[in-house]
């Protein structure tokens, strides 16, 4: 309850008078007990009432951010390819799959051959096809694996097979038909599809280019890779900046290309009270500000600005000197923009994913919600006895 100057209730002290009086007095102390008994809206808890709460559950967790704090938690999550991603090696654009049908030409020198029909000297196995597991049947030769080899390391392999049971064969491997070695590309990409990894698209970077680049702004474009049961993503930027990542493709790869999913949210005496995604890979409380419309010229508390998150273990240890937190540790950073380097603090604490920006009101804020309820209040009262007075000359 919010209490009223006392030379205002003193006002309304009652005095002999007439019907008119009464119903003015009447009127004004229904108007005066609604304003004390309502709660004046707002947008949120002050500041004073944040701290004194969380210095009453969890002390040790509110931070005042600082220089050293801003650095302590400046870093965020990496996307990269693991060294077992990096380190393949360029696939052969003759690659054999399986599926892929071959075509086989082996010569003899013999009159007696071992494959070739009466009066030849050569035999020609056509739609040798690879089966589910990668291999090929060859009579004399057996199973032979062909999934993952090129058609001439078949062939010297085939050959070393069969000169044992025929002088000095000669062979010819070629792939008759298949798609060879494919790649799936989805997303936020010009042409979606399944594309063979050819001699100029055996890099994720090239790829991408055949499938017509990306529809999204590249800044907050996220590559992913699904090989197997592995996953990793990239930033789209970094295949340019960084060489190393893009990675030569496999087969069966599946690329896809989305935007960044990373928000945090904004509440309190900001401009705008919503989600907000992250328009570049890394923001700082200045430029979170900035997306909201910055803090409100009217109501806000420029040293009431709160960060709150969920902060991992191994960083919350360090931001608070201690080393027995675990798990996911819910911390309270608090920015004061009054300070003379509090601009600069708040341009270099970054804002993580699932952050939630709340901004404080003002002292006066209040104050100035009460003066215009008791205003208002006043102008029913008014409008009651200018009520009163027509009755009252109507009689």
């Amino acid at each position: 309850m919010i209490p009223l100057p006392i030379g205002f209730i003193r006002s309304y002290r009652f005095q002999p008078a007439s019907r008119r009086w009464l119903a003015r007095q009447i009127a004004a102390l229904i108007c005066l007990s609604s304003v004390m008994a309502c709660e004046l809206p707002r947008v949120g808890p002050t500041r004073a009432e944040i701290i004194a709460d969380l210095n009453t559950t969890e002390k040790n967790l509110i931070v005042e951010v600082d220089a050293a704090v801003a650095r302590k938690t400046a870093s965020i999550p990496a996307l990269g390819f693991s060294n077992k991603f990096k380190s393949a090696a360029i696939l052969g654009s003759d690659t054999i799959q399986p599926g892929d049908t071959l075509g086989l030409t082996i010569w003899e020198s013999v009159e007696s051959s071992l494959l070739a029909a009466q009066n030849s000297n050569s035999t020609i196995l056509d739609e040798v096809q690879v089966d589910g597991e990668g291999y090929i049947f060859i009579p004399y030769a057996g199973r032979i694996k062909a999934a993952g080899h090129s058609p001439d390391s078949i062939r010297q392999h085939l050959t070393e097979i069969l000169q044992v049971q025929t002088p000095d064969p000669q062979v010819q491997v070629r792939r008759s038909s298949g798609d060879g070695a494919t790649v799936s590309v989805i997303g936020a990409v010009v042409q979606q599809g399944i594309y063979p990894i050819e001699r100029p698209t055996r890099t994720l970077g090239a790829m991408l280019a055949r499938a017509g680049g990306v529809t999204i702004e590249p800044e907050v474009a996220q590559i992913t890779i699904l090989r197997g049961s592995l996953l990793e993503k990239v930033w789209f930027q970094d295949l340019y900046n960084h060489p190393n990542t893009d990675i030569p493709l496999r087969a069966g790869d599946r690329v896809l290309v989305e935007t960044d999913t990373r928000a945090f949210t904004s509440l309190g005496s900001t401009g705008t009270q919503a989600r907000i995604g992250f328009p570049t890979q890394t923001i700082s409380a200045i430029e979170a500000l900035a997306l909201v419309g910055g803090l409100s010229p009217v109501t806000s508390d420029p040293q009431g600005i709160f960060v709150f998150r969920n902060e991992a273990a191994k960083t919350a240890n360090h931001v608070l000197g201690r080393s027995d937190l675990t798990g996911e540790v819910k911390i309270v950073y608090i920015l004061d923009l009054t300070k003379p380097t509090g601009i600069f603090i708040a341009r270099d604490f970054t804002i993580r994913d699932q952050d939630t920006v709340y901004v404080t009101e003002a002292a006066f804020t209040q104050w100035n919600k009460l003066i215009a309820a008791v205003t208002g209040s006043l102008d029913a009262v008014n409008t009651i006895n200018q009520s009163a007075n027509t009755l009252s000359l109507k009689r």
